[in-house]
């Protein structure tokens, strides 16, 4: 069992082994008290952050995370990847004593099914498009017959940020769901057929105790792949925060709207949410409309915002493990504007090339990072790509054109073969 938790956790566990979780090493290693930072699995970029040490512990691996926790006397534990908090791994720390920011399986359902989600949003009044579940394929089909017009076609459990399709004809919406059905996802196919809505996307993250909420700033993913906002869609090519989609009034609205009414149909139902309420938000002529809750920070936005979140972040990540957050100091935001690029590998979003050595004469400083994603090291310590996102650059600046240059510029000493990046990640406030 873990001693009594300190206000500022010196021994800290983060699990998940992408960018997100790169980036929230990064951040935390940074807080005064803040002694170690575990990343596990970590990738090939972890033990290149200060404070940061790598253990090889799947994300899946419950009983070893848990012993890791006892023998590293853990004080907080940040689950960063969805699927062990929907598999409960925040359930079974807890139960042995160890603070843990990350939701239960039972909040977990925000982003693990979609059906959960819509019905809870309905209970609660927030804004979110009209919607049809169904079990079957012939339940589905029947339902988009009966609407006969485009749909989105969301597959109800966890995609890997897949199994949505935004369909522009019937037809498309009809070959979707037999896809779902089809079993393309995984798992016991049912979905969610959903009206589709019109508006500029912006993701908002909120840190709750199960009680109390704050809010970081705004920020705005790039999905597609081509630039022009064209082709498949990603996890994420890029981003920039703080969103300027979104002022004081506008992210105060969403609170109001949407986070609070949320939070309040949790408890409601008896589920403690300690950890992020990501609101996926589309900016509809009519207000802000949730296209999608997840359970965790969001990526590449957590790369993006972590440079913008002062010393505070790891007390008050604490506080909200162990629901106190009213008893947390405020969390300072730093001014200016952050950017976010991705470099992905050959064939990403399909199927990828991996095992390419990774060239890096980046040289990062305050106001330039590169956070490692999809990357391992071989026996020989080199760097390879291993992943469809293989880092993320990232730089800050007083204005968002000066953000993107130095990201960009930072990008350009960075390669590997086959390297894939837009070169308009930010176009929609540059073009302002």
């Amino acid at each position: 069992m873990p001693s009594a938790s300190p206000a500022l956790p010196a021994r800290i566990l983060v699990v998940g082994g992408g960018g997100r979780e790169n980036a929230l090493g990064w951040a935390l290693a940074r807080c005064p008290g803040v002694e170690q930072v575990w990343v596990a699995p970590g990738n090939g970029g972890t033990l290149e952050l200060s404070g940061c040490s790598q253990l090889a512990i799947a994300e899946s691996d419950h009983a070893a995370l848990l012993n890791a926790c006892r023998e590293h006397r853990i004080e907080l534990v940040v689950v960063g990847p969805e699927a062990p908090l929907a598999a409960g791994l925040a359930d079974r720390l807890r139960a042995e004593g160890f603070p843990v920011f990350g939701p239960g399986a039972d909040g977990a359902q925000l982003e693990a099914s979609k059906q959960w989600a819509k019905a809870l949003m309905q209970e609660a009044g927030v804004p979110t498009a009209g919607y049809w579940p169904a079990s079957s394929e012939a339940e589905a089909l029947a339902a988009l017959e009966a609407q006969n017009k485009p749909l989105v076609v969301k597959a109800d459990g966890l995609a890997a940020g897949k199994g949505v399709t935004v369909a522009e004809t019937v037809d498309e919406a009809r070959e979707a769901i037999r896809e779902i059905f089809a079993g393309r996802f995984g798992g016991e196919a049912s979905l969610v057929l959903e009206e589709r809505t019109f508006g500029p996307e912006v993701s908002v993250f909120a840190l709750s105790d199960g009680q109390r909420l704050v809010l970081l700033p705004p920020a705005q993913d790039h999905k597609r792949i081509g630039e022009g906002d064209t082709g498949p869609n990603t996890g994420g090519m890029g981003a920039y925060a703080p969103a300027p989609l979104l002022d004081a009034a506008g992210l105060e609205q969403v609170r109001h709207l949407v986070l609070e009414p949320t939070l309040n149909a949790l408890r409601a139902r008896g589920i403690d949410y300690r950890g992020v309420i990501y609101a996926g938000l589309m900016l509809t002529e009519s207000g802000p409309s949730v296209i999608e809750f997840n359970c965790r920070f969001g990526d590449p936005e957590c790369e993006t915002l972590m440079p913008l979140l002062g010393p505070e972040l790891a007390a008050v990540l604490l506080a909200c493990a162990e629901g106190r957050l009213d008893q947390a100091p405020a969390l300072t935001i730093n001014p200016g504007s952050s950017a976010c690029v991705i470099a992905a590998a050959q064939g990403y979003p399909g199927e990828i090339r991996k095992g390419d050595a990774i060239n890096s004469q980046l040289e990062p400083s305050d106001t330039l990072q590169l956070f490692h994603a999809g990357t391992r090291r071989d026996e020989g310590g080199t760097c390879l790509t291993n992943g469809g996102r293989v880092l993320a650059v990232v730089a800050q600046a007083d204005n968002f054109d000066t953000a993107f240059e130095r990201a960009y510029a930072g990008l350009e000493q960075v390669s590997f073969e086959g390297i894939t990046f837009r070169r308009d990640i930010g176009h929609q406030v540059r073009s302002r």
